[in-house]
């Protein structure tokens, strides 16, 4: 937060509404690696949301 309302100076507004991957392009970082969809289709049935 401080990087992007203090150093890149975004609205809380626009803060809030950027993504993790648009944040580090604007400090010209990598975001990390997303899981592989066979890891994430594991975890959701594992921890199901409950309705």
């Amino acid at each position: 937060m401080a990087m992007g309302l203090g150093t890149l100076r975004l609205s809380p507004r626009d803060f809030w509404a950027a993504t993790p991957r648009e944040i580090a392009a604007a400090f010209g970082r990598t975001p990390r690696a997303t899981l592989p969809r066979d890891v994430l289709d594991q975890l959701l049935e594992q921890f199901p949301d409950e309705t």
